[in-house]
């Protein structure tokens, strides 16, 4: 149970960390098994890496090896606060709150390199190399209060080298490292001290570094990683099982792991424990595998090449972090060159195949090994659950390349983010009718995609087809339904299971064989704007959105040129078709109207005080536009347009709701989107 008072006391935001920041709504539905989105969040960054991550009470811890965080996207040396190796963020917003604690060594290069938070959630542990936590004398390893954000001057323990790894039970802290004293007591690379310092006679003693530690659910047995060779003496190469109150060798793995291969990372769930491995040279073990509980032998072994950091479980799925190059091994993606995906998710159960998650960082800066992700920890905050992933990444591949160090989030909900817009869209006549071909789409998760075929501007079939970043196959759909002698534009969209729609495709035209029976016209807007009744005097004509609402009001206006009828035909339909924008506040709930406009307007010129004037016939009616990025569609009558063929013809659309809807204008960036209408001709 969450502690209000002193917890919402201790970690209070910054009111500046609020700017700028949208609150994540309810989740909707991934490519199951996965059940975190890969839509990274505005999150404060560190001016260095960040080495461990732990969480309590909606508030996640961050240490490292940094000095200062900045606002989510600066760029370095901008907004910044100093944050000497550790800084705490609240998980549901990723702004920093106001637990300040500074790390500090006397000489050398202070850092965090791990951190744990007790059962109860009191108290967290941090270990490292550093000698003071706020001024007060700590020897590698403190406890810190967490309602008070304050050293416990009562867990004083001396720590002979660095300590990487920490698991907390109730009444247990295990610490595992390079050290080879603890307490004054010879403890090689992993000891067990009480919760209130006083070392405990467990012994496990490694030859080299201990990196990793994972606790069996039932408390009896301790799984170990790290560089280590042997345990007690016994060969077992990177991964042992001790007793945990003894640290007696319980299960041993000698060739287990590679040679040249390490554990730099444990976690569990119910059933089993999962390690990231790393190698050096040839034959090398990067992958991760997974172990059971129940007989403490493998369950699976992935064989991705590329060293894996950090991994978590979370709903029955595996997160790595990792710089994975190469799974062809696996049957998945094959080598990468010079590229490299570094986050991944696996079922618990088989990892195979990779499951449809694939947001990215980069590796990171010169002066770092540049592997990218370092630590992961899921945390949960304002009824969303966050996995957050720290590491020595500058930016967000997945996201344009954004700008964001060591730190990045991704929420279980809502998928908002849609499918890439498909490519390489071709139509050629086949026997019984018109093939249209493209490209599968590319979306970070959801690798189950709904393909809309349009003619015209109007949905003629759906395709639904798979695609990962390195399978991206060309999908098809024949229209049966096409006219003879005609020529057409078809576009496509995709979309994915929560319902975000890409972009409509780039048109590809084609004419049928025979005699035409019917004429299809897509027309852009040659001039559109709206004007806004709370700013009567202002001119919105270089705007790259529309707006439109009843109260206050907006109305949007839109002219296009409409061309006389093929001869022999007659306008049979009309169709006007909108886009929402991306803009969080572009959804609506209420209808909007259509109508012809009567009066003069100029798109460069008109404010609502010198408004045209309306035909008050509603023409046609365009659907409450609920969704972001969506198209649209209002069905005009066509008896009403026909005597403006020939000519320019304007339309407004106006509202008598009190909800806005902002669709893109003709002026918006990109090809598609923009206001269109179609009008098809036919024979009497």
């Amino acid at each position: 149970m969450r502690r209000a008072g002193a917890i919402t006391a201790a970690f209070s935001l910054a009111a500046a960390s609020m700017i700028g920041f949208t609150a994540a709504q309810s989740a909707s539905a991934l490519t199951a098994p996965v059940a975190m989105t890969a839509d990274d969040l505005p999150t404060w960054q560190t001016n260095g890496v960040v080495w461990a991550l732990a969480q309590a009470h909606g508030v996640v811890f961050a240490g490292g090896t940094f000095s200062t965080v900045r606002p989510p996207g600066a760029a370095a040396g901008t907004g910044e606060q100093q944050a000497l190796n550790f800084q705490a963020f609240d998980a549901a917003t990723g702004a920093p709150t106001s637990c300040k604690l500074s790390f500090t060594v006397g000489s050398g290069t202070a850092t965090i390199r791990a951190l744990a938070v007790s059962p109860d959630e009191s108290t967290l542990y941090a270990g490292g190399t550093f000698g003071s936590v706020n001024g007060v004398p700590s020897s590698s390893l403190a406890a810190i209060d967490i309602a008070t954000c304050t050293v416990k001057t009562t867990f004083k323990v001396s720590v002979s080298a660095q300590v990487r790894s920490i698991v907390a039970t109730n009444d247990t802290v295990y610490v595992g490292g390079n050290f080879l004293t603890v307490a004054g007591q010879p403890r090689q690379r992993f000891a067990a001290l009480t919760t209130t310092g006083a070392l405990k006679p467990f012994t496990a003693n490694a030859d080299k570094a201990g990196k990793a530690m994972v606790l069996s659910p039932d408390g009896t047995r301790l799984v170990i990683g790290g560089d280590f060779n042997t345990v007690n003496g016994v060969s077992s190469h990177a991964l042992a099982v001790v007793n945990a109150t003894t640290g007696a060798n319980v299960k041993t793995y000698p060739g287990f792991i590679s040679a040249t291969s390490t554990v730099q990372d444990l976690t569990r769930d119910a059933t089993g424990f999962f390690t990231a491995n790393e190698g050096t040279g040839g034959g090398v073990f990067d992958g991760r595998i997974a172990l059971n509980f129940s007989d403490l032998n493998q369950r699976w072994r992935d064989t991705c090449l590329g060293a894996t950091q950090a991994v978590t479980v979370y709903k029955g799925v595996l997160y790595s972090g990792s710089h994975a190059h190469d799974c062809s091994s696996m049957q998945q993606f094959p080598q990468l060159n010079n590229d490299r995906q570094h986050l991944l998710a696996e079922s618990v159960d088989n990892p195979r195949p990779l499951l449809s998650w694939f947001p990215d960082t980069d590796d990171g800066p010169k002066g770092t090994e540049q592997i990218g992700p370092r630590a992961m920890t899921t945390a949960s905050g304002g009824g969303t659950d966050y996995l957050w992933v720290g590491g020595e990444f500058t930016r967000i591949a997945s996201n344009g390349n954004r700008l964001q160090q060591g730190l990045v989030r991704f929420p279980s909900g809502p998928d908002t983010r849609a499918p890439s817009v498909p490519l390489q869209v071709t139509a050629a006549n086949v026997s019984g009718g018109v093939r249209v071909s493209w490209q599968a789409s590319l979306d970070l998760d959801d690798s189950t995609l709904t393909y809309r075929i349009y003619r015209d501007g109007t949905q003629v079939g759906t395709v639904t087809g798979d695609s990962k970043f390195w399978i991206r196959p060309t999908l098809t759909f024949t229209d049966t339904a096409a006219s003879p002698g005609t020529t057409y534009a078809y576009q496509v969209t995709a979309g994915d299971a929560p319902g975000n729609t890409s972009a409509r495709s780039a048109a590809a035209a084609v004419t049928t064989p025979g005699t035409p029976t019917s004429s299809t016209v897509t027309l852009n807007a040659t001039a559109d704007t709206y004007v806004n009744a709370g700013a009567p005097s202002a001119n919105y004509g270089p705007d790259q959105q529309l707006a439109v609402r009843g109260t206050s009001a907006y109305h949007t206006y839109l002219r296009f040129n409409l061309p006389a009828a093929p001869s022999g035909m007659v306008l049979k339909s009309a169709q006007l078709t909108l886009r929402t924008s991306s803009d969080a506040i572009a959804s609506s709930v209420d209808t909007l109207n259509v109508q012809h406009v009567t009066g003069s307007w100029t798109e460069t010129g008109v404010t609502w005080n010198t408004r045209p004037t309306l035909d008050p016939t509603v023409l046609g009616t365009v659907p409450a536009p609920a969704a972001l990025q969506t198209d649209y569609t209002a069905t005009l009558t066509a008896a009403a347009l026909t005597p403006g063929l020939g000519g320019s013809y304007d339309l407004a659309v106006t509202s008598t709701g009190t909800d806005s809807a902002w669709f893109w204008s003709k002026d918006a960036p990109g090809t598609s989107g923009h206001p269109q209408l179609v009008l098809t001709f036919a024979k009497p």
